[in-house]
């Protein structure tokens, strides 16, 4: 039973569940970019190259035809499917600079929180301590 106790308190930190809720959310938003790229960026750019489906670009390496497919070029031996690498390649791109754009604000955010609370801590004197108080009131007497 101690160690279902401890599996449970283990699995309930803070840092478990969020880094669960962060790998599903990136999960998910990798596939709008996956889909991103494969729908709306790269179909314009394949037409450019005299194709439509860029991930489909290859060489053969075991002289396989021009015409098939990755899919069935792979089947028949080894393949530089630069299409697909450029395609994931792409990918990796966007989602790095969204990360990157996330992480920046987050630090402005912070920052600016850090900022406020300095600021507020200036504006506020610090509480004199009870005795030092005490002292001043003693010498204050003694003046009079």
């Amino acid at each position: 039973m101690a160690m279902m106790q401890e599996f449970k308190e283990f699995a309930m930190k803070g840092n478990v569940v969020d880094l669960a809720v962060g790998v599903i959310i990136g999960g998910a938003f990798g596939k709008i970019v996956d889909s991103l790229v494969a729908d709306i960026i790269m179909p314009p750019i394949g037409k450019l190259f005299g194709g439509l489906d860029f991930a489909n670009y290859y060489i053969g390496l075991n002289g396989q035809a021009s015409n098939l497919s990755l899919v069935e070029a792979k089947k028949l031996g080894a393949v530089f499917a630069y299409g697909n690498f450029a395609t994931i390649l792409l990918n990796f791109i966007i989602l790095a600079f969204v990360i990157f754009q996330m992480v920046r604000l987050m630090n402005k955010a912070r920052n600016l929180s850090n900022k406020q609370a300095e600021a507020a801590a200036e504006a506020a004197p610090a509480p004199v301590p009870e005795d030092i108080a005490l002292l001043r009131e003693i010498r204050d007497s003694l003046k009079k």
